[in-house]
C-alpha cells in the first residue's frame, strides 16, 4: 500500500493536524462529508475501541464506494451496543446476521447484486473476535475457498466481552478471563491455544489479508479503500482494545493499541496471495512490560512477586513476530515511511 508520508510535529505524540495536510491526503474522518457509518446514540462502553475502529473502516468503505455498501454484523457487542431494538445507531445498508453466519451471509448478499447487475455495490462482513476466530470460522473459511467478493473485518479485543469477558480463541498467553482467571501454578490463559486468524487467511491464498490498530487512522483507513480496489475475498483485522475486558483505563485506548504494535505484540501488516508484501515497521521498540502493566487483566504478573518467566516469554513472542515480518526498525533505515518489504 502507498500512502502519502505524513510528518508527525509533536515528538513522540504521534500526533498530526490535519491543516498540514493537502484535503486530498486527509482521512476520512477529517471530512466534513464523512458517512458518520456508526452514528451518535450507541451503548458502547467510553473508550471502546471497537466502535472506534468500525467507524473509521465502514466510513472509510462508504467512501471507496460511493455510498455503494451493504454491511453484514455478526451478533456481539458490535451489534448489541449499536442496534438495541427498536432503535440503530447505523445510517447504512446494515443488516444483524447470526452468531456464526457473517461470512455466509455477507456472500449470499454479494451473490445477489451479481445477479441483479449490481456490480458496482459492495459488501462488507464484520464481527469480533468470537465471530471470526471461534463461532465463524467455518463460514469465513468457506467464503475465502470460494474467493467470494467480499471483505471481512474482524474487530478484535480478543475475548467474548459481550456476555462477560470469557476466553476466544484469540485471547493471548496469560490474560485474565472469566475462564481463564487468575488461579493456579500458572494463572490466566494458557500458552500455546488460539489461532493466528490474519496467517489462517493468508493460508487460503485470497487476494488480500492485512492487519491494523486504531491507534494508526491513516493506516487503517489506507488498507480498507485498498481492499476495496480488490475483488474476491479479503480479510482485514483490526485490533480494538476493550477497557472492561482489558481493564485498562477508558482514555489509553489508543495507547494500548500503539504499544501492542509498538511492542511486536501486534504485527501490522500486508500480504496478497498468501504472501507478506509490506509491513509497518516498529517505530519505537518497547518491552512488553509497558504494554502489559496497563492492563488489570495481568496485573498478577506484576505486584510484589513479579512473573519474571510469565513475562519473557511473552517477550519471547514478541520477539518472534518482529523476527518473523521484519519488524524492526533498523531494517527499514532506508525503506521510506511505509517500511520495506520482507
Amino acid at each position: 500500500m502507498t500512502t502519502q508520508p505524513v510528518r508527525f510535529f509533536q515528538v513522540g505524540s504521534f500526533a498530526v493536524g490535519n491543516r498540514l495536510l493537502p484535503s486530498g491526503d486527509r482521512t476520512v474522518q477529517s471530512d466534513a462529508d464523512r458517512t458518520n457509518s456508526l452514528d451518535a446514540g450507541h451503548r458502547a462502553c467510553q473508550g471502546c475501541g471497537e466502535a472506534l475502529g468500525a467507524r473509521y473502516a465502514i466510513d472509510a468503505a462508504m467512501r471507496a464506494t460511493a455510498g455503494r455498501l451493504l454491511v453484514v454484523n455478526a451478533t456481539g457487542c458490535l451489534e448489541v451496543f449499536s442496534t438495541p431494538y427498536p432503535q440503530t445507531s447505523w445510517r447504512i445498508a446494515w443488516l444483524h446476521s447470526l452468531f456464526g453466519n457473517a461470512p455466509a451471509v455477507a456472500t449470499g448478499m454479494a451473490a445477489a447484486m451479481k445477479v441483479k447487475g449490481k456490480t458496482d455495490v459492495r459488501v462488507v462482513g464484520q464481527a469480533g473476535d468470537g465471530g471470526t476466530v471461534d463461532i465463524g470460522f467455518g463460514c469465513l473459511s468457506g467464503m475465502f475457498e470460494r474467493n467470494d467478493d467480499v471483505l471481512f473485518i474482524c474487530y478484535d479485543n480478543e475475548a467474548y466481552m459481550n456476555t462477560g469477558v470469557q476466553r476466544s480463541g484469540a485471547t493471548p498467553p496469560a490474560a485474565r478471563t472469566a475462564t481463564t482467571e487468575a488461579v493456579g501454578s500458572q494463572p490466566g490463559n494458557v500458552f500455546g491455544q488460539g489461532k493466528d486468524l490474519p496467517r489462517l487467511a493468508m493460508a487460503h491464498d485470497i487476494p488480500y489479508v492485512a492487519t491494523a490498530t486504531v491507534a494508526d487512522l491513516h493506516d487503517l483507513e489506507g488498507k480498507v479503500e485498498r481492499a476495496m480496489q480488490i475483488r474476491g475475498a479479503r480479510y482485514l483485522h483490526i485490533l480494538v482494545p476493550c477497557p472492561l475486558g482489558w481493564g485498562s483505563a477508558s482514555s489509553d485506548t489508543i495507547r494500548v493499541a500503539r504499544l501492542a504494535q509498538e511492542t511486536g505484540l501486534f504485527p501490522v501488516f500486508e500480504a496478497e496471495g498468501g504472501q507478506v508484501t509490506a509491513v509497518s515497521p516498529i517505530r519505537h521498540r518497547t518491552p512488553v512490560e509497558e504494554y502489559l502493566s496497563l492492563q488489570g487483566r495481568y496485573a498478577h504478573l506484576f505486584g510484589e512477586h513479579p512473573s519474571l518467566d510469565v513475562i519473557a516469554r511473552i517477550q519471547a513472542i514478541a520477539d518472534h513476530n518482529i523476527a518473523r515480518y521484519g519488524l524492526d526498525p533498523g531494517e527499514h533505515d532506508d525503506a521510506g515511511p511505509e517500511g520495506g518489504r520482507p
